[in-house]
């Protein structure tokens, strides 16, 4: 699931494979760009921003793309079979001489002018792995719509830009509280650590092929995707449910004894419970503990 930390490794490759090197291929499968031809221009840059990606060309031009929950580039050598899905899955094509990109399952695919990138970006807040990355003018955004759920609002890329929904449950786990706690009521002490630990996991994570937030050899996650198996800390059974409006729930995971605060009801409201909380800690990701 691309993140923050994904997307910046997949711009990477990007960079590497096409950056001063001339097009000789060029094909966007979309109605809007297809009769677009890049053929013959140099790609200057492939930046990062948030979950966006930017892949700016000679000319003054910028193909935008956004990965969302399942979108991805893949690589390959000239000659070689493309292997990332089928056909019809395909959204882009940019090769060089050595080098073929291709964008599979893209939902966000825009030719845009590169001065108008912020028509694309301009609404997001800072990037936590960015040169903009502003953790005080991060928790003030988090903490401007006070009764905000804190899953919700981590998730919104106009707070702060790069978390996603594994971010997102493994940030509440090791802050101690439910993603359901409205996150005005967030400890002042938690709050101020938010944007930090959010930072360090992905630093951590930034060039690493599978995400860690446990540190330990194990198991990789605390809570995402482990849902009736036993918390790593407590041994009590993760729970899960959908978060969000109905247009874009996303599965959620929690320990209902590590976390205190509001959690779902079985008609999807949630509603305070009274968890026993065991104490929270915000160890560095990579550092083995028990």
């Amino acid at each position: 699931m691309p993140e923050g930390d994904t997307v910046r490794q997949a711009a990477s490759r990007l960079h590497t494979a096409l950056a001063g090197k001339v097009l000789t291929l060029s094909d966007l499968r979309v109605p809007r760009y297809a009769t677009a031809d890049l053929t013959g221009r140099a790609v200057l840059d492939v930046t990062p921003r948030g979950k966006h990606l930017l892949t700016r060309i000679e000319g003054g031009l910028t193909l935008h793309s956004h990965l969302r929950m399942d979108g991805s580039w893949k690589v390959y050598e000239t000659g070689r079979r493309w292997s990332g899905g089928p056909a019809h899955q395909i959204r882009a094509v940019l090769g060089t001489a050595d080098r073929t990109a291709v964008g599979y399952r893209l939902p966000v695919l825009e030719l845009l002018r590169t001065t108008d990138e912020a028509r694309a970006v301009g609404h997001l807040g800072p990037d936590l792995l960015g040169p903009d990355w502003n953790p005080g003018k991060a928790l003030e955004n988090l903490l401007r719509d006070p009764d905000r759920p804190l899953g919700e609002a981590l998730l919104d890329q106009r707070n702060l830009a790069g978390i996603g929904n594994v971010y997102k449950s493994e940030l509440c786990f090791l802050l101690g509280v439910t993603p359901w706690l409205p996150v005005g009521t967030l400890p002042g002490d938690r709050a101020a650590q938010l944007p930090l630990l959010a930072k360090k996991l992905l630093e951590f994570n930034r060039d690493r092929p599978a995400r860690v937030t446990t540190g330990r050899r194990d198991q990789n996650l605390f809570v995402y995707g482990r849902a009736l198996r036993p918390c790593l800390r407590c041994a009590t059974p993760i729970r899960s449910a959908n978060q969000g409006d109905a247009s874009r729930e996303r599965p959620t995971y929690w320990c209902p004894r590590c976390q205190t605060g509001p959690a779902p009801s079985p008609d999807g409201h949630h509603t305070p419970t009274a968890h026993r909380h065991t104490g929270y800690a915000t160890r560095e990701p990579g550092r083995r503990h028990r």
